[in-house]
């Protein structure tokens, strides 16, 4: 076999840019895919070659059980066509996947463990996270005391603190979190921990009477939590032309009607000073109308004032349209134009062709008259013309009207 040595480094580059593609798969990847192989095993375990003569197929082939056939059947629906990151991972991890399928399957049945988390490294056991696969914090009641979970368990990522489900805190989530206090145990067990009234931080029950502390926004007297209104001290801080509105625990910043120009609160009745386009009428700024109070609101020519909250706007009264800032007649055509003869009547029509074919006649005569022979014969042709058109048409038109006038 030849060997071209002077590409060794590229295939080298190549294999470690591999390594690193397959380290940085994650680890639910993987797990997916494991998955999803192990239902191919159920749903091929009662099938065979399918040929004509499967005895012979299993006996100097292989067993289906172990054919490469099966495999492939396997491996082909194991991702879907649209999951890319279980195509790039199976891409990458053949030759493991047949090392398994041939060599590997009896002592170590569980593919996920030897894939995964042996040959991959891509996952740890449960219990375990980290690059190394340290144990996780564990308790009385498992890891994290039963009562959170491990950061990075499974994987070979995290730190593996624990993160406590709600009303849990503490390394390994013994302790009541914040507005939770512990619940009475009937038995010698570890009570639970159970949400204090909204407004404390911590309490010796559910109660509104019972809290120890409050939650910011909320002042401690006789053991409950009198909301603090911010609005009416100076610790709520409000942008210009905007007004503090006091909630729960807290305020929030709302803005000032458009009459207004800085406001102690909403509506126009509650204005600091009227803004442009209103003025003040007893408590209340109330819009202006310029369109009536001014003399000539729109000064240009025939325009027409039309007033608006705060303002007002000019338009071009009805039947004028604004053309280089000049309300001009808008003279839209009120039909199709009419043609030369459009109010001539049909009589009118034909008197009027007859007196063009006669002069067009009349011409063609004098030139015939002078002898050439090519306007004589169109001559000729012309009166031929005439004469017909009036024995045809135009005689039965004419016959029909002295009948009609007898």
């Amino acid at each position: 076999m030849w060997c071209d040595w002077s590409s060794l480094p590229l295939l080298v580059l190549v294999w470690e840019l591999s390594v690193v593609r397959v380290e940085t798969a994650p680890c639910q990847t993987c797990h997916k895919l494991t998955d999803s192989f192990i239902k191919g095993l159920e749903v091929t375990s009662s099938k065979n070659f399918g040929g004509g003569n499967t005895a012979w197929e299993e006996e100097k082939l292989a067993k289906y059980a172990r054919s490469e056939t099966r495999l492939l059947e396997i491996v082909e629906s194991a991702c879907e066509k649209t999951d890319f990151e279980c195509n790039q991972l199976l891409e990458q991890i053949e030759d493991q996947v047949e090392t398994w399928w041939f060599h590997r399957q009896q002592e170590a049945p569980d593919l996920f463990d030897w894939l995964c988390i042996e040959e991959l490294r891509l996952c740890c056991p449960p219990g375990r996270y980290g690059p190394q696969c340290k144990e996780c914090l564990s308790g009385p009641g498992g890891v994290c005391g039963g009562l959170g979970r491990c950061e990075g368990e499974g994987t070979r990522l995290g730190d593996g603190g624990c993160v406590c489900d709600p009303g849990y805190s503490g390394q390994l989530c013994q302790n009541c979190g914040d507005g939770y206090y512990r619940e009475k145990s009937s038995n010698h067990s570890t009570a639970a921990c159970a949400a204090c009234y909204h407004s404390c931080n911590k309490c010796l029950g559910p109660q509104d009477y019972k809290c120890l502390d409050c939650k910011p926004g909320w002042i401690l007297h006789d053991n409950k939590c009198i909301d603090t209104d911010e609005c009416g001290t100076e610790l709520a801080r409000c942008p210009t032309n905007t007004y503090c509105h006091n909630t729960d625990g807290s305020y929030e910043c709302r803005g000032c009607d458009q009459a207004c120009v800085g406001c102690m609160g909403s509506g126009p009745a509650r204005c600091k000073k009227c803004a442009r386009g209103y003025r003040l009428r007893g408590s209340k700024c109330i819009d202006i109308d310029e369109c009536s109070e001014r003399a000539i609101a729109c000064p240009g020519l025939n325009e027409a004032c039309t007033n608006e909250e705060g303002s007002f706007h000019c338009d071009c009264a009805q039947g004028f349209i604004r053309r280089d800032s000049i309300c001009v007649e808008n003279k839209l055509p009120t039909g199709p134009e009419k043609g030369l003869f459009d109010d001539m009547t049909e009589d009118e029509v034909l008197v009027l062709q007859q007196m063009f074919f006669g002069v067009v006649i009349c011409a063609l005569a004098t030139l015939a008259a002078k002898g050439d022979m090519v306007f004589t014969a169109i001559f000729i042709g012309g009166v031929a013309a005439m004469a017909g058109y009036w024995f045809t048409e135009k005689g039965d038109y004419m016959l029909d009207g002295f009948l009609k006038g007898r």
